[in-house]
């Protein structure tokens, strides 16, 4: 049941501030905001999540079967078309004893196991979560007392914390700061780059342009990597089959365009909050990916960059002169 509630906590801590700014339209009513947020929630997010999960596992099967046919693997993939490849396969073959069909063999394979569990898993794989229907409710239940009086717990627990007064405020606001800078800059910009990413694909004329725009917003939380893993082999396979312009098209809307979403949006985003180191960020994502599966996405960025903030915090107020006034 954890996972349900863990959801609900992040949900509410994310819309917590528009909960409130809803309330004080209202009149001073917490309830009501919070029981129009949570319909709001299941309107606006689940229901279209849902049928989103639907629409990427059916195009994630038929992708299945057509990496199954003899075509496909015949002469969609021809590593030995890129000269750029020469020198590095070249390598793997010397010193590895790597052959060319044995790695194309293994990028075939596993495009297809990803393909393979995403058709199987459908809606699952983006509520994992909200694997039935009684988890879902749970969830729900949930949100709304988070909603409601969420902020009034966490603050009374920030009260409880043996530090001075005036500084209890201040770390409030650091942790809240954090939680926002990881679900706004980190999740959000994956969305958007998502989103161009799939457009991009049906610009180019590649097929399922909604299910790889689903994983490049998957891969744009993993740091360093992003979506590159995800443009840069639809570049080559265009290549591969004398597209040369939508080849070049690919290679700058993912550099140009894709890429520099994360130069652009993640800053406006995380502006006057705190930002989050890259290497927590991208432990977090793989830490939580390995423990708690989909939602480790979220929760483990979100949990050491919290811990990272409490370091800093207790530094600065550990420092000579902090206490200055």
């Amino acid at each position: 049941l954890w996972q349900p509630v863990t959801w609900a906590i992040l949900l509410g801590a994310l819309l917590a501030p528009a909960t409130a700014r809803l309330a004080a339209r209202l009149g001073n009513r917490p309830r009501l905001a919070s029981s129009l947020m949570t319909v709001a929630v299941v309107l606006l997010l689940l229901l279209p999540v849902l049928a989103l999960g639907g629409a990427v596992a059916a195009q994630a099967a038929q992708l299945v079967q057509l990496i199954d046919t003899s075509s496909v693997r015949a002469s969609n993939l021809d590593l030995a078309d890129f000269p750029v490849l020469d020198g590095p396969l070249t390598w793997l073959e010397t010193t590895a004893g790597l052959s060319l069909a044995q790695i194309e063999g293994w990028i075939v394979m596993g495009a297809k196991r990803l393909l393979e569990f995403v058709a199987a898993s459908g809606g699952a794989v983006f509520l994992g979560a909200l694997g039935t229907i009684m988890k879902f409710l749970l969830m729900l239940f949930v949100l709304f007392f988070m909603l409601r009086d969420g902020p009034r717990i966490a603050q009374t627990l920030v009260r409880m914390l043996p530090i001075e007064t005036h500084l209890r405020g201040k770390l409030w606001r650091h942790l809240i700061d954090v939680t926002r800078a990881v679900f706004m800059g980190i999740g959000l910009t994956a969305l958007v780059q998502g989103t161009l990413l799939g457009i991009g694909f049906a610009i180019a004329g590649l097929p399922s342009p909604l299910l790889f725009g689903v994983l490049g917003a998957l891969f744009a939380l993993v740091p360093i990597v992003g979506t590159t893993i995800v443009w840069v082999p639809a570049t080559l396979w265009l290549l591969s089959q004398d597209q040369f312009p939508y080849a070049v098209f690919m290679l700058a809307w993912g550099v140009v365009v894709v890429g520099a979403v994360d130069n652009v949006l993640r800053p406006i985003l995380i502006s006057g909050r705190t930002e989050v180191p890259t290497l927590a960020v991208f432990i977090g994502v793989m830490g939580g990916l390995s423990a708690f599966g989909f939602i480790g996405l979220f929760l483990g960025p979100i949990v050491l960059g919290l811990l990272v903030a409490l370091f800093r915090f207790t530094s600065e107020e550990l420092a000579p002169g902090s206490n200055e006034a």
